[in-house]
């Protein structure tokens, strides 16, 4: 047994569903380090990301010499990094803040290299197990669900997804909907989490509680069948209607896959289409119509300006809507009649 003590380590983020006293040594060959398998690190040199965010929900401070808890997992961030999960003892690279270490392949020139990690060993169990975040995830439900899902899609990373999320969740929870708010691909962070729950869904998660530290290269089904774990979680939990972000944008692998993929798409039932402008707006649309998508509305960083979202409009034919209006409970019961239910139940 190693002797370090487990619980003064900074775990991240990502690994909030699993004890740290579970943590009893560590496998010190990472040849066969899986994406998931939780890494005892120290941390060698700062960069891009000061700090780890913690399942606390906060962020903390990273200084040289810390020890930090991390799944190895794979990366896709145009505004950050692209990287794999693959580990070097003589230095990794910490790729996200929520906790996901491995190998920087690219980064944005806008931003410092990554945080660079030692990593010590593969954390294992009292039997010799080595943790993997799979390990932890909630259970598959029997049933598909059928709960209705407003898919909130975009064109990239900050084009206004999240905020038009949270935003109609508030919306639905103010017209009486008990609504989960799910994040069904990116990579474990507390930002876009703490948001849903800060719009007052009745039910919250992510991936990483179907068992991904990040979807980027898991095999499509997989990451159906942890879509299907969330939505199904919510119906258990008793939940009228869901809000699905997707992350990156329509171009993204695995995003893209999901909807050029007509199994995937029956699990939901409309979309909002999130981008920056109207030339944006019309690219994107014409690029979903090619699944035979068509958004119920546009929504996204565009709508703050009037003008572009006169442009888009004219050039799609579909409704901008505001962050303002997607929070007004009148303008998201119109939305989520539009998924097939007429009327919130707590309402009837």
């Amino acid at each position: 047994m190693d002797s370090f003590d487990f619980k003064t380590a900074k775990w991240c983020f990502a690994t909030r569903r699993i004890d740290p006293n579970l943590a009893r040594g560590l496998c010190h060959d990472l040849s066969m380090t899986m994406p998931g398998d939780l890494i005892l690190g120290r941390v060698m040199s700062i960069g891009n990301h000061r700090r780890i965010q913690l399942p606390t929900g906060r962020p903390s401070m990273l200084y040289a010499g810390d020890l930090v808890v991390l799944p190895c997992g794979a990366r896709y961030a145009p505004d950050q990094f692209e990287g794999l999960a693959e580990l070097d003892t003589a230095g990794s690279d910490m790729l996200a803040g929520g906790g996901c270490i491995g190998r920087m392949v690219q980064r944005n020139e806008r931003i410092k290299p990554p945080t660079r990690i030692q990593p010590l060993g593969r954390i294992t169990s009292q039997n010799g197990m080595v943790l993997n975040t799979g390990d932890f995830a909630l259970s598959a439900h029997a049933t598909p669900a059928k709960i209705p899902v407003i898919c909130v899609v975009g064109t990239s990373m900050n084009s206004g997804k999240t905020t038009a999320t949270a935003a109609l969740a508030h919306g639905l929870k103010q017209a009486g909907w008990k609504t989960a708010v799910l994040k069904g691909t990116g990579t474990g962070a507390f930002g876009d989490y703490n948001a849903y729950v800060d719009a007052g869904a009745s039910y919250v998660a992510d991936f990483t509680d179907a068992g991904m530290v990040t979807t980027y290269l898991e095999p499509l089904p997989r990451i159906i069948a942890g879509i299907d774990t969330l939505l199904g979680e919510a119906e258990t939990r008793g939940c009228d209607i869901a809000v699905m972000e997707l992350a990156d944008g329509v171009f993204q692998q695995e995003t893209a896959a999901l909807l050029a993929d007509p199994e995937a798409r029956t699990r939901f039932s409309k979309y909002l289409f999130a981008c920056a402008d109207a030339v944006a707006a019309a690219g994107g649309v014409a690029e979903l119509a090619r699944n035979g998508i068509r958004p119920i509305a546009l929504t996204g960083m565009l709508s703050c300006s009037p003008m572009a979202v006169d442009e888009a409009q004219a050039a799609t034919g579909i409704q901008v809507l505001t962050k303002g209006q997607l929070l007004d409970p009148a303008y998201a019961n119109t939305l989520a009649a539009r998924t097939g239910v007429r009327r919130a139940p707590q309402a009837a």
